[in-house]
């Protein structure tokens, strides 16, 4: 028997919680600061947040960057936030960025995600301000993950839709131990095939509150109905 039991113990008003897929366990997981994650539910809303499974949070949103919005996010969640900074284009450019950071650091963030864009010389002024990892999102195989690395990038997010495995297959054959967060796609099969193509941990993207209302409302509607 291959299969190690893991009792579970839940109380009654946590039952109704959100479960990443069961194959995200297969990944090996990164040991951030003494703790293997696996999992990274990716999202900002605060309910879902306290009502998930996940190992980790990583906070990404496609808006301004705000540390209050760090703020909000780090003080609801149990588990280790990884928070959305931007890049260095918009107002304030690299100054700003580093600042974001600094701040996600000292609201107590485990790490900050920085978009592709962002430009060399901002990494290595954001790695050099703190002491966090800096999780840089990749979209493209013709990133110079050569100079990424070198400016201080610690973690590859990889988020290339239908070609993530392609991606960090082409990452592996250059960088066989960098570590690296990838989205796991819309099922079980998807995530196996993220996985075996070198990804260490799995972003999920989890149901939205109007999907998770409508079911159990369907659910309710079915009780009624036998009852």
């Amino acid at each position: 028997m291959n299969d190690i039991y893991i009792p579970e113990v839940r109380g009654h008003l946590k039952k109704n919680i959100i479960g990443l897929p069961e194959a995200i366990g297969k990944a090996s997981g990164i040991r951030i600061n003494g703790r293997i994650l696996r999992s990274f539910i990716f999202t900002t809303d605060v309910a879902t947040i306290r009502n998930n499974n996940a190992d980790a949070i990583i906070a990404v949103y496609p808006f301004v960057p705000q540390p209050i919005i760090t703020q909000a996010i780090v003080s609801v969640a149990d588990v280790p936030v990884f928070c959305g900074i931007g890049s260095s284009s918009g107002a304030g450019g690299i100054k700003r960025v580093v600042n974001l950071a600094k701040h996600a650091e000292y609201q107590g963030a485990q790490g900050v995600v920085v978009s592709a864009n962002i430009s060399n010389e901002a990494v290595a002024e954001i790695s050099a301000a703190i002491d966090i990892p800096v999780i840089m999102t990749v979209i493209s195989a013709n990133t110079d993950f050569k100079a990424r690395l070198e400016a201080g990038v610690s973690i590859l997010n990889v988020s290339g839709s239908i070609e993530t495995p392609d991606i960090i297959c082409s990452i592996r054959a250059e960088y066989p131990y960098v570590p690296i967060i990838a989205t796991g796609g819309p099922n079980d099969k998807t995530i196996a095939e993220t996985i075996a193509a070198g990804a260490n941990a799995i972003t999920y993207t989890p149901p939205t509150s109007g999907y998770l209302f409508a079911e159990k409302a369907s659910r309710s509607r079915q009780l009624e109905i036998k009852g």
